[in-house]
């Protein structure tokens, strides 16, 4: 019997079966959870890297390709019109889903990643001076720290870095001394990908707007797992990424204020991004069509759109309860006593189903994360191992790797029994005797 039907039938026994038909219902929306490895059924815990994809994401973008296929804006013929039409319905749907205050400040980007590098650019580099400071988290991705490492040095301002509690929350204690006049951005993760836990933006942005300073959320983390009010917020930016919503690769959104935007100037220049063009100059295009040079994502952004139809279809009320579910079954896999050190907070209100640890064999001696998420991989449990891209925080916590292993509102308690099963194996495994040569 594999670990994962071992783990099913334990659940079943916990009495947790009718708790599993409506999610077998779900999973049967995923193709990709379907895979096998070596005859036994994959276990997926990898989603904070990428979300699987369901198949209503994949027909629609199958539909634009066989039905749809132009560009966009700019032909004046039926298939242009279609194409363009089902593009600028995405980003109207966007729009909602986020609660934007205007469509004219969804921007589309390749992913979370060029969202962030837009603002530090076209932002930063227009508004930050010498004496001028961005304040950070030592928590942030690598996404969210090297464009302002950049920006700031050409620029002359500072960078300035919220700490961390015991217990692997924001030390908000910290805010008066390290939040002044002086910040003009505050750019924040929405949820760490390492740590797992949940970030007071409500207080961060209220706490920014005082002193006068902008507010960037990385939202990369948190849109899968929480409803974004963007306008209710008040942050002036916000960045995520389809692959990590349930969408495609290659997709990523800003969303901002159109007055943020306004103030900018051009990121990439090229095509559409104009208004008009001589030898000597150009003027730039109405928002936000000045930031998308070139021809854009076109079916990723209709998958995407047809990914955020898909999770309000399930809702995000439904959403949270299967993600606590999830987060109070891995805390209490993931404790001490079977080797485990785990990052984050222990109060499962205060963080998602994200998991990164690191483990001890049967003998005491650390397993190197690699290691042991190439031997979890080998028994069918795909994680996620290396510096996670916060190599800052990493070392803060007196650490080089670790090991995650991240949920999504699609992964089953039998697919957390079986990683807790599958480290249970590694422990005995790593702690044999090896032949010496």
């Amino acid at each position: 019997m594999t670990l994962l039907r071992a783990a099913a039938a334990t659940a079943a026994r916990r009495g947790a079966r009718s708790a599993e038909l409506d999610l077998d219902r779900l999973r049967a929306d995923f193709p990709a959870l379907e895979r096998e490895h070596d005859g036994r059924r994959q276990v997926y815990l990898d989603s904070a890297a990428s979300s699987q994809t369901p198949r209503a994401v994949l027909d629609a973008m199958s539909r634009y390709y066989l039905e749809q296929r132009a560009n966009v804006h700019r032909g004046d013929y039926a298939l242009a019109f279609e194409a363009t039409l089902a593009y600028e319905a995405a980003r109207d749907r966007i729009a909602r889903f986020l609660g934007a205050p205007d469509r004219r400040g969804v921007v589309f980007t390749r992913g979370t990643t060029e969202a962030l590098n837009l603002v530090a650019h076209a932002w930063g580099r227009r508004h930050l001076g010498p004496g001028d400071e961005v304040l950070l988290t030592v928590a942030e991705h690598h996404s969210n720290l090297v464009p302002w490492q950049l920006a700031a040095r050409a620029r002359g301002a500072t960078l300035r870095f919220l700490p961390l509690t015991e217990e692997g929350e924001l030390d908000l204690s910290a805010l008066d001394r390290l939040l002044t006049r002086r910040t003009r951005l505050l750019a924040v993760t929405g949820m760490s990908n390492v740590l797992g836990a949940r970030v007071p933006l409500a207080a961060l942005v209220s706490a920014a707007r005082s002193v006068g300073a902008r507010v960037l959320v990385d939202a990369a983390q948190l849109a899968l797992h929480e409803r974004i009010d963007l306008a209710g917020l008040g942050a002036d930016f916000l960045a995520l990424s389809g692959h990590k919503l349930l969408g495609p690769t290659g997709i990523g959104v800003l969303a901002a204020r159109p007055e943020r935007l306004e103030e900018m100037d051009p990121f990439l220049a090229g095509g559409e991004m104009v208004d008009d063009v001589t030898l000597e100059g150009a003027t730039w295009n109405e928002l936000p069509y000045r930031f998308e040079a070139g021809t854009p994502p076109i079916a990723e952004a209709i998958g995407l759109g047809a990914a955020l139809d898909y999770l309000e279809g399930i809702g995000f009320a439904a959403i949270r309860a299967r993600e606590a579910a999830l987060t109070r079954h891995g805390l209490a896999l993931l404790d001490a006593g079977r080797g485990v050190r785990l990052l984050g907070p222990r109060d499962p209100a205060r963080r998602a189903p994200v998991f990164s640890f690191s483990v001890v064999d049967a003998s005491g001696d650390p397993i190197h994360p690699h290691d042991l998420a190439t031997l979890l991989g080998a028994e069918g449990v795909a994680v996620r191992a290396g510096h996670q891209c916060a190599r800052p925080l990493l070392r803060e916590l007196g650490l080089s790797a670790v090991t995650r292993a991240s949920c999504a509102f699609y992964t089953s308690l039998a697919e957390l029994d079986a990683l807790a099963a599958a480290i249970d194996h590694a422990r005995t495994f790593f702690s044999r005797p090896r032949a010496r040569g």
